[in-house]
């Protein structure tokens, strides 16, 4: 009886190793923040204005994120060609620490961004991630919150 009782708590305790060793290699696809984004809305808050800007009208901008690196893209749709003309990019290496995102900006077609880090707290429900959090870049003046809704790309 004691050798079946050994047996039962050694095969469990195996079984729940393996367990254990499975949640910790999650398959990328599993991690909720990794994936295609497309920005739907952005708002800034700046010295208490605060500016909404509208990403389905005109404009196309998008975030892709994997398992260690954050790239952006937007342009207008216009293809530069009017008023509303815009261009941006970027990216970098990512740490997300439960819903503590923070982005090293690497790269940037504004070069004055670069070598800066952005905090962000980061929420998903099911298609919808919004990531908000604090731009500062003393050299240049910059200091607004930047509130960004996105949906994922399928």
């Amino acid at each position: 009886m004691k050798a079946k009782i050994t047996a039962i708590i050694i095969s469990a305790t195996i079984v729940s190793c393996s367990t254990a060793t499975q949640k910790e290699n999650i398959p990328e696809k599993d991690i909720p923040i990794q994936g295609t984004w497309k920005l739907i809305t952005g708002i800034t808050i700046e010295k208490n204005d605060s500016t909404v800007t509208d990403y389905t009208a005109g404009k196309s901008f998008i975030k892709v994120i994997n398992d260690s690196h954050f790239a952006f893209m937007g342009h207008d749709l216009t293809k530069g060609k009017d008023s509303a003309a815009f261009y941006s990019s970027g990216g970098g290496k990512y740490e997300l620490n439960d819903s503590t995102y923070t982005e090293h900006l690497e790269y940037c077609n504004d070069r004055q961004w670069e070598g800066n880090d952005f905090h962000f707290t980061v929420t998903i429900n099911n298609d919808t991630l919004v990531q908000q959090g604090i731009e500062k870049i003393d050299s240049i003046g910059v200091n607004r919150i930047n509130i960004e809704k996105y949906v994922r790309v399928k």
